[in-house]
């Protein structure tokens, strides 16, 4: 494999655990990172809460589940060898009425197909054992679920790749991928006009995939639509109300978790993310940007006007929520009634590149596509990056590295 070249787009965790698993697994391959940002982990990586998932809410059988569970493993092996944060805090999933049973159950049942490790429901008392300040009926206990820094995590990784003999090259936009005239090899081209030569391409463009991959194979679905997923930060004493993480049963007809309450691995206390609409894939401080661009393209999807239609009044309450800090904190307060709207300051946010179908679908599983010496990672949002090192095997696992294209 010596003679072989891969260029990976995209230096976040997902690319860059797959540039390190191709040095692992390829010895002499040629692997090139091309990042365009002045650093690793800018984005999707850099802005999310740090939770490492259990696999609690997956479809079975779906890619998702099983790249979660393998991955989780993966994660917590590599941070223990490398000597990085991962801190089993644990969490709850707590139902507070009865209308939430239904969907508490079905949850239950979907984790325990899924073999999280050591699940357990419990009642209210011994809920208020392992968190004393939350309230509620019942709870699902994954003790197993951890907490991380991804963006330590993903350094690593890139010093993993540069000590293999790979190159991880920062203020690198490509602007797109084309057929070299001479054989099958690809061209990457910068947006400076530099080329880069590959027998395969792996791109991992997390928020801007839809427009990379269509540059690259015309294929105009799905799309990126972006949401924002804003923090509050607990800076006092009350951080301490919470010792893990405190989560809400899940709607299942979202991807989204709700807001929740999360331990970060510096000893912090997070409330969030929520989810709004995105008018900037790239905005991540405490007021949200508008970049034309973006704004544009999300407006002109017939997926976006599909889902707005049928989930409008979720969009009108989430935006209320961003609004206001105690709009905001309202729903958070039924599990732990103790931190209110004078605990709190916003934090910043992140972006979720959420894939949206023509037909208005949000894309629930991740979606990985490979043709022509091109794989192309459409669809990774969370656990992406609890799955980074699993869905970096999958991938390379599906490469054909020893023929070309």
């Amino acid at each position: 494999m010596g003679d072989q070249s891969v260029a990976v787009v995209g230096g976040g965790i997902v690319g860059l655990a797959v540039a390190r698993e191709i040095t692992r697994r390829r010895p002499g391959t040629t692997v090139t990172v091309l990042e365009k940002e002045d650093r690793v982990a800018a984005h999707q990586t850099g802005h999310n809460s740090g939770v490492v998932h259990a696999g609690l809410y997956y479809r079975p059988g779906s890619l998702k589940a099983e790249l979660c569970t393998r991955g989780r493993l993966l994660l917590r092996d590599y941070c223990a060898d490398h000597a990085l944060p991962y801190d089993e805090c644990g969490k709850l999933v707590v139902a507070v009425d009865a209308e939430e049973m239904s969907r508490f159950d079905a949850l239950e049942r979907t984790a325990t197909d899924n073999r999280v490790p050591d699940l357990r429901r419990v009642g209210p008392e011994e809920l208020q054992e392992i968190e004393p300040h939350a309230r509620g009926l019942a709870a699902l206990h994954s003790p197993r679920t951890a907490i991380t820094d991804y963006v330590a995590v993903a350094e690593q990784l890139g010093r993993d790749v540069e000590v293999a003999g790979g190159r991880v090259l920062l203020g690198t936009r490509v602007a797109t991928v084309r057929r070299s005239g001479r054989g099958s090899r690809l061209q990457v081209v910068t947006a400076s006009g530099e080329v880069h030569h590959a027998d395969h391409v792996v791109l991992c463009a997390g928020l801007q995939s839809d427009r990379l991959g269509r540059a690259v194979d015309g294929e105009r679905e799905p799309r990126i639509v972006p949401f924002r997923g804003e923090y509050l930060d607990v800076p006092g004493a009350k951080r301490d109300l919470v010792r893990g993480m405190v989560y809400p049963v899940p709607d299942p007809r979202y991807p989204f978790l709700g807001v929740h309450f999360t331990r970060r691995v510096g000893g912090g206390l997070e409330i969030g993310p929520n989810a709004v609409l995105a008018l900037d894939r790239e905005s991540y401080g405490v007021r949200p940007g508008l970049r034309a661009r973006d704004a544009a393209a999300t407006l002109a999807h017939p997926g976006f006007w599909r889902m707005a239609r049928t989930h409008w009044r979720t969009g009108v309450r989430e935006v209320r929520g961003s609004l206001s800090v105690s709009a905001y904190l309202r729903s958070a307060q039924r599990y732990v009634p103790g931190i209110g709207p004078a605990d709190v300051v916003r934090r910043g946010a992140g972006v979720r590149a959420q894939a949206v179908a023509r037909d208005g679908s949000l894309l629930d599983d991740f979606a990985i596509v490979q043709g022509d010496g091109v794989t192309s990672v459409r669809n990774a949002p969370s656990p992406a990056a609890t799955s980074s090192l699993a869905i970096a095997a999958y991938v390379v696992d599906r490469m054909e590295l020893g023929r070309p294209g």
